[in-house]
């Protein structure tokens, strides 16, 4: 019967068995994304109840409408970070981890999770705010379409037709004890709004002036120097009026400006944060790190 002398024994290598088909972890991304939409939507929610909004500011005096444009857009900076490095370090720590890299590459796939939850929230709100969903749009109402839709109604408010009309009521007044016509005042209302309109942004002419002030006196019953001096005080009043509305304009398309820069400089700011937050969700992962001892403190 043969004897074995030697007997080799060979113990193959551990293994790794888990599927490196993707090292992205899109279950973890996800969660990372509703987290983050949902702490955005209730803190813009919280903010629009207390008028931190660009509609607000936009609606807001000219003397105080840039303060409050910065004061909104700081805000949404400190929305944005905040929500994006929420839903980015829950990702961090939800991610699965292959044991094959450095912890250098380590740190680089949690950071690369972190810009994907970024990038997917963002899609998502845009989503939300071109979807129509009327009560979600509203209470957030401060996304980058609806401060170029505040700038855009501000900017056109100028002098409307029937901020005109105001004007040619006043000059077409009858005089105190004279009685109405019942002549058809559309006529001469249509010349007088074009005249105001020819004006453009200068001064109506003295040519217009004098005509406008023969009309007012052939129509209210006032001598000529009555109907002049009327015809004076109207487009003092009138051209007030117009620089005012151009100012508001000005000043609502500088809030545009500053607001779309603050909104684009939040985006960036809040990928560094998304990138960073997901790191140390990921280290915190590694370490096991644990809150239990903070919860118990604060119950």
């Amino acid at each position: 019967m043969a004897q074995l002398d030697d007997v080799a024994i060979v113990t193959a290598a551990p293994t790794d068995h888990e599927d490196h088909s993707s090292y992205v972890d899109w279950p973890a991304i996800i969660g990372g994304i509703v987290l983050a939409s949902g702490v955005s939507v209730v803190l813009l929610s919280f903010g629009a109840a207390l008028g931190l909004t660009f509609t607000a500011a936009a609606d807001r005096p000219s003397a105080h409408m840039v303060g409050m444009g910065i004061g909104v857009g700081l805000w949404f900076i400190w929305v944005q970070v905040s929500s994006f490095m929420a839903g980015a370090y829950l990702t961090g720590r939800l991610r699965r981890r292959f044991y094959d890299s450095t912890a250098h590459e380590v740190e680089v796939r949690d950071g690369a999770h972190g810009l994907l939850v970024w990038g997917g929230a963002i899609i998502v709100g845009a989503l939300i705010a071109s979807s129509g969903l009327g009560a979600v749009t509203t209470a957030v109402g401060t996304t980058a379409g609806a401060a170029a839709t505040a700038v855009g109604q501000a900017a056109s408010a100028g002098m409307s037709a029937d901020g005109d009309s105001y004007f040619v009521d006043t000059l077409l007044r009858p005089a105190p004890g004279t009685p109405a016509t019942s002549e058809d005042r559309a006529p001469v209302t249509g010349e007088v709004l074009r005249i105001l309109a020819n004006a453009g942004s200068g001064d109506v002419s003295a040519d217009d002036r004098a005509y406008l002030g023969s009309l007012v006196a052939a129509r209210t019953g006032l001598d000529e120097a009555q109907a002049t001096a009327r015809v004076d005080t109207v487009l003092e009043s009138y051209d007030q009026a117009r620089t005012e509305a151009a100012e508001a304009a000005e000043t609502a398309h500088r809030v545009g400006i500053i607001s779309a820069f603050l909104i684009a400089a939040s985006l960036l700011v809040s990928a560094a944060g998304a990138y960073w937050a997901a790191t140390a969700g990921g280290r915190h992962r590694d370490e096991r790190v644990e809150f239990d001892p903070l919860f118990r403190r604060i119950g």
